[in-house]
């Protein structure tokens, strides 16, 4: 839509309320609110005034100041609020200098945009995000001083099997395997069909949804890919979409990557693709019908996997799931069709227009602006650096032998050296100034302050289990 068509919009379908929405420095969407009369034409070129300064990351309160400005191709109706509303996406800008506020992602991640074409490379990037999630029916958590403990429950889950609910009907789902039985135990068929629904009338294309692997409500919904920037806002569409079904079904939902220990954690499958005057670069004559830029793409990726960690698997919980044994891909190496490889060209259709890679490691704990750029400017410094993604590793590589494995570079065990490595490797992230030093010292430094330092610093019950008695 235009500008002038969203006005339009209001008038015709009687809005009452505009949402206007920024993404903050980690990945969560902010909002305010404002009459619909407000909304004119000349808002989405002057923009709306707020207040930055408590915004995490953002501005200190001497320079708060700042503009928002909504982009009329994101606007869509709240399907949840009682008095008829429009959300839409925005900008952030400087109200002195007019220019992108360059520690807000989705400038980043349109000046990624904006450098690809301007390489020469390609003049769009696709992106296509699994996103994994849980659906439970009861989460507690408590920190204190003296005390830390966290419950999360399903009607779902294995551990429910002689649990009094008048009556118990037996239908649970046993530890990884989840994916992916007809109902009575998927119970969750129709609560992902109305998520479906809604994503679909909020402009994001549905391709599939089903349960997936691990007990407890686990689900995935697969939309089609978009170019970077629009992928992002879908993102953050999906996650609120979702969480607020689940409100009207009296269930929640998390993104968290690891909220069971024993099953498999959730993950963010990221496909990517380049293309170039309508034609796809992936396509070629090489392994797995790969072109030489997809391999040089994908050396880039690996070479830059352990520093894009740091964006694509922000949070310390991103870590237990990126452990042997629960399909999770912490071996830099890429193959066809295994999944246990950090890339992965799936082979579903012999199509030129379908080749692509998928990039295995990420979680949808990312900010997807931050996540898919920086992906993006690893994949571009392989291709201009013409980086060798190496051999390929088509077998799976976790019943390698000790010595074999020793060779496969690793990601990183943890948040805190996923950090290091960003702070070692991060020159590729800024060719074409599309990250800045600022926004890279910013995002480390915030998460080894408000994040490693606030996690490390809590005794774990665990060490209770393996200490107490010493």
């Amino acid at each position: 839509m235009t500008a002038e068509e969203v006005v339009k919009k209001i008038q015709e379908e009687d809005i009452k309320i505009v949402d206007v929405r920024f993404v903050d420095l980690l990945g969560t969407w902010q909002h305010f609110s404002v009459p619909a009369h407000v909304i004119t034409e000349e808002v989405f070129e002057e923009g709306l005034g707020f207040d930055g300064s408590s915004i995490r990351g953002w501005k200190s309160i001497n320079e708060s100041d700042m503009l928002i400005v909504p982009d009329p191709k994101t606007a869509f109706i709240d399907p949840f609020a009682e008095v008829a509303t429009l959300n839409i996406i925005c900008d952030v800008i400087d109200p002195i200098t007019r220019e992108p506020y360059l520690r807000h992602p989705r400038a980043i991640a349109k000046k990624a945009e904006e450098y690809l074409k301007s390489s020469g490379i390609a003049d769009v990037a696709y992106f296509g995000p699994e996103l994994e999630f849980f659906i439970l029916d009861d989460v507690r958590f408590q920190v204190e001083s003296n005390t830390a403990s966290y419950i999360v429950d399903s009607t779902e889950g294995i551990w429910n099997t002689n649990k009094d609910e008048d009556p118990n009907l037996g239908y649970k789902i046993r530890h990884k395997e989840g994916y992916f039985p007809v109902s009575p135990l998927d119970s969750l068929q129709d609560l992902r069909s109305d998520i479906v629904l809604e994503l679909e009338k909020a402009g994001i294309e549905v391709e599939a949804h089903h349960h997936e692997v691990a007990t407890a409500g686990q689900a995935e919904i697969d939309i089609r890919f978009a170019p970077l920037v629009e992928q992002a806002d879908n993102v953050l569409k999906y996650k609120y979409i979702a969480k607020n079904v689940a409100l009207m079904y009296g269930k929640t939902v998390t993104f968290m990557p690891k909220p069971l220990s024993g099953d498999n954690g959730t993950g963010m499958h990221t496909h990517q693709s380049l293309w170039k005057d309508g034609k796809p670069l992936f396509a070629g004559n090489g392994y797995a019908g790969l072109s030489e830029t997809a391999l040089y793409y994908i050396g880039g990726i690996l070479k830059h996997g352990k520093a894009l960690a740091a964006f694509t698997n922000p949070t310390t919980n991103s870590y237990k799931r990126l452990v042997p044994g629960f399909e999770a891909p912490i071996n830099l190496a890429y193959s066809s069709r295994n999944r246990s490889a950090a890339v992965r060209i799936p082979m579903y259709s012999p199509s030129p227009k379908a080749k692509r890679i998928e990039v295995r490691f990420p979680d949808p704990t990312a900010n997807p602006y931050l996540a898919f750029t920086a992906m993006l400017m690893a994949g571009i410094d392989g291709i201009i650096n013409k980086i060798d993604p190496g051999q390929p590793m088509d077998k799976n590589i976790y019943d390698l032998p000790p010595e074999e494995l020793a060779a496969v570079p690793k990601m990183p065990k943890n948040l805190e050296e996923a950090l290091d490595e960003l702070e070692k490797d991060y020159e590729f992230l800024l060719r074409g100034d599309v990250f800045t030093e600022d926004l890279i010292k910013t995002w480390i430094e915030y998460k080894r302050e408000n994040e490693i330092k606030y996690v490390n610093s809590i005794p774990h019950p665990a060490e209770f289990y393996l200490y107490f008695d010493v």
